[in-house]
């Protein structure tokens, strides 16, 4: 069945060309695929075909029909993982930097879903479909360690629970630019996609998401600190948006303004370091600490080298 998405054209948004207004309003879709359609007819202004150059008038009503989606077919490949914890409900991984969790366009393959699948052989949750087999939350390309996947339906419905509620403990380390006046807080905002560009989240004043991000001050160095993150809530992007949003955005971090040529660094520099739930099958509280990847350790020591520590 097609996804109708159907949009009023407001005062101030006369004069934009049918692709960019579609392309800004819908981030879930890439630009190309947007231009597919309409080349395929499936664009309408008042119920007439359109094209996609077409520019827009005040109180027009614009709508683009969406096909169902494809889901293709993940392939398991032989890659490496690091286990910190496996059972016949459950497992722990370490996610290294630069490695997707699921597919997606832009990276179909290579994936820790793929690396999943032939570790596990066909053994994961199938709550999230054929494309997040096992997969109950997730963190950044770019962002390191713990990562709960889940074997059985059963362990995915308790695990999305406790993630629910907010009781599954989220330490992360991350580095970030600047050193913040007050040692430790807590920073509130809602969270949702940036008005300005939808490709980015942003704490919004209308709409989004609650998010509170704890964050505690472990090290300081010249113009950068190490810290200590706890989340109670998992947004898109958290702990980097709210950060971002006090000017301290984590170091590496090129999309919201941590970026540093002094440091050549592949994204931001963000791990999740423990992870506690409570078991699906025993009920007992279990934690586990993912160690810091040497890119983290070897930056510290040049910070440290730098600041005379």
């Amino acid at each position: 069945m097609d996804t109708e998405h159907v949009f009023r054209i407001l005062p101030e948004e006369a004069g934009i060309r049918a692709d960019r207004y579609l392309a800004e309003h819908l981030p879930g879709y890439s630009r190309s695929y947007l231009q597919s359609l309409m080349e395929k007819q499936r664009l309408t202004i008042d119920g007439k075909p359109a094209k996609a150059g077409r520019k827009l008038r005040a109180g027009e009503m614009m709508g683009i029909s969406v096909p169902e989606p494809e889901e293709p077919e993940v392939l398991p490949e032989e890659i490496p993982l690091s286990i910190l914890y496996e059972d016949d409900a459950l497992l722990v991984v370490d996610k290294p930097k630069g490695m997707a969790v699921h597919p997606a366009p832009g990276h179909p393959d290579g994936t820790l879903v793929n690396a999943l699948l032939a570790h596990c052989r066909g053994s994961l949750s199938g709550i999230n479909g054929v494309l997040r087999p096992g997969i109950v939350h997730r963190i950044d390309k770019d962002t390191t360690g713990a990562l709960i996947v889940c074997k059985t339906d059963e362990a995915h419905r308790s695990i999305a629970a406790q993630l629910e509620v907010h009781s599954i403990t989220r330490r992360y380390l991350g580095i970030v630019t600047g050193v913040p006046e007050e040692t430790e807080g807590t920073v509130t905002g809602n969270i949702g996609r940036d008005p300005k560009d939808r490709k980015k989240m942003a704490v919004v004043r209308e709409g989004g998401k609650p998010a509170v991000t704890h964050y505690r001050v472990l090290e300081v160095f010249r113009g950068f600190a190490l810290c200590e993150f706890e989340l109670e809530t998992g947004r898109t992007h958290q702990i980097r948006v709210h950060m971002a949003s006090r000017r301290h955005p984590l170091l590496g971090d090129a999309v919201y303004g941590g970026a540093n040529s002094r440091y050549p660094l592949e994204g931001q520099t963000l791990h999740a370091m423990v992870i506690g739930f409570v078991h699906p099958v025993t009920g007992a509280y279990m934690e586990f600490r993912a160690p810091l990847p040497d890119y983290f350790e070897q930056l510290l020591k040049k910070l440290r080298r730098e600041s005379g520590a």
